[in-house]
């Protein structure tokens, strides 16, 4: 059986909680083959993996945002697009309701040998579409900004949507964005299973970062939020099944239009045997007080909240180091922010590692920290947890499961929950844990009871294996 994993923004090229995932679940599951179908930004990535590629992956096929640059037009087209075709557009477009599928297979994969992204874009029928869309919804806009406005949306859906598809058993998605509408694309052309695992809510995290956005202005932040839910709506009819990490995932999946007959809940997973020899908690005696944190420096983790949270700590205890383990590469312009935010507050002991191999530092550490405004269900919690170390974390996706336990879950309290962003607070945390060593001592062992029950890489496993072989079954018309 071949499964294609559809990703995006992640991996192969980007280490993180999401890459990691897909690359544990390959590894683990050989008794199947995969194909990755990757959606990146830019083009000079093609190829520079940052996984080792397992042996029963037997493909990738690379897709890049910014290849649509080099498109041409042959200017204003003429009737190009069949009446069926541009009431399919419209509804694309306006998202007021559900667009089947074999519309767009029949605009954008039948249709490419005669027309490109390009040519339906700059054509007078696709034209009168965003006119109309315009005067019915966007009229205190100027038209102008709202056109091209459109056409930065569009494009980069209209060029994937005719690119080929690779051929598969089960489609599986990790999101629900342009991955997760290339999957129902694929799955609807071959009439095979489509199926999504959502590990942070896809439409959120883009309404998040749009609206902290420079590029997008004023009111054209709607238009661009609206946009985007309307892309997860439309995966989510098209899936079989949508699975997700946690339990209040699965609520926010329903209430952006998710049918729940489809939506199931399977965890993370660790190999707990990776950290098995990293010992309890020690006092912080003789030796600095040590703080970690394993992210990527990028906006989504909020770094910056985390140094001046830091910045608070050291007022009260001088000798606190603070370790950032994970790559910085990914957004050069975030990280020079970051460093700079820690000269200017001249806060001493910020060590950015880089990527490291976190099981080596995790064992220096006598607390962890996770300042993210979204997430899903981190690894990196996890991680930690089967460290036995106390956690500090933002409430965000299933932080405050991981750290407080869920319902009939008794063994305790594993850190401290705090809102994102508030810095005061996580500093107030922060001093609070390091100042009673048998208590983080105590919750560092909640935490690793709690994996060890609860979110094993064996568990994680023996859904995704139950998973394939129940999908497989499910015929397509």
């Amino acid at each position: 059986m071949r499964i294609c994993l559809l990703t995006e923004g992640s991996y192969p090229y980007v280490v993180g909680g999401v890459s990691s995932w897909v690359q544990m679940l390959m590894v683990g599951l050989p008794q199947y083959e995969f194909f990755i179908y990757s959606i990146g930004a830019e083009a000079k990535d093609r190829g520079k993996y940052k996984y080792k590629l397992p042996e029963n992956c037997v493909g990738v096929q690379e897709e890049f945002l910014d290849d649509i640059l080099g498109l041409k037009s042959k200017g204003m087209r003429e009737n190009i697009l069949k009446p069926f075709e541009k009431e399919a557009l419209y509804d694309l477009v306006s998202g007021d309701k559900p667009l089947p599928f074999d519309a767009l297979v029949e605009i954008f994969h039948l249709g490419r040998k005669r027309r490109g992204p390009l040519d339906i874009f700059m054509s007078s029928d696709f034209f009168d579409i965003i006119q109309r869309v315009y005067e019915e919804r966007y009229r205190y806009l100027p038209f102008t900004d709202f056109f091209w406005t459109l056409r930065s949306m569009l494009l980069p859906l209209f060029y994937l949507l005719q690119q080929e598809l690779p051929e598969a058993d089960i489609y599986h998605s990790v999101a629900t964005g342009y991955c997760g509408v290339i999957g129902g694309m694929a799955a609807t052309v071959y009439k095979k299973p489509f199926m999504i695992t959502e590990h942070g809510i896809y439409s959120r995290e883009r309404e998040a970062e749009i609206i902290k956005s420079d590029w997008a202005k004023g009111e054209f932040k709607s238009v661009w939020i609206r946009y985007f839910y309307n892309l997860a709506r439309l995966a989510y009819d098209t899936a079989d099944h949508v699975y997700t990490l946690f339990g209040h995932n699965a609520e926010i999946e329903r209430d952006l239009g998710c049918a729940p007959e489809k939506i199931g809940v399977v965890p993370n997973g660790v190999k707990m045997e990776r950290f098995q020899n990293i010992p309890e908690l020690k006092p912080a005696e003789g030796r600095p007080f040590t703080i970690g944190a394993v992210v990527r420096v990028v906006p989504i983790k909020d770094i910056v909240t985390m140094i001046r949270a830091f910045f608070l700590v050291k007022q009260q205890i001088p000798d606190a180091q603070l370790f950032i383990m994970g790559q910085y590469e990914e957004d050069p312009d975030y990280y020079e922010f970051c460093k700079q935010t820690v000269d200017m507050l001249k806060v001493q002991d910020v060590t950015f590692t880089g990527s490291v191999n976190v099981a080596e530092y995790l064992e220096r550490m006598d607390l962890l920290l996770l300042t993210s405004i979204s997430e899903g269900q981190p690894l990196a919690v996890l991680e930690g947890q089967a460290a036995r170390r106390p956690f500090v974390t933002t409430d965000v996706g299933c932080c405050r499961e991981l750290i407080y336990g869920e319902e009939g879950d008794e063994l305790g309290t594993a850190g401290a929950v705090v809102a994102p962003m508030d810095f005061v607070k996580m500093a107030e945390e922060i001093v609070r844990l390091a100042g009673d060593y048998n208590l983080r001592r105590q919750m560092g062992n909640i935490g690793y009871e709690r994996v060890k029950r609860y979110y094993t890489y064996e568990l994680f496993m023996d859904s995704y294996r139950q998973i394939y072989e129940e999908e497989s079954k499910v015929v397509r018309t």
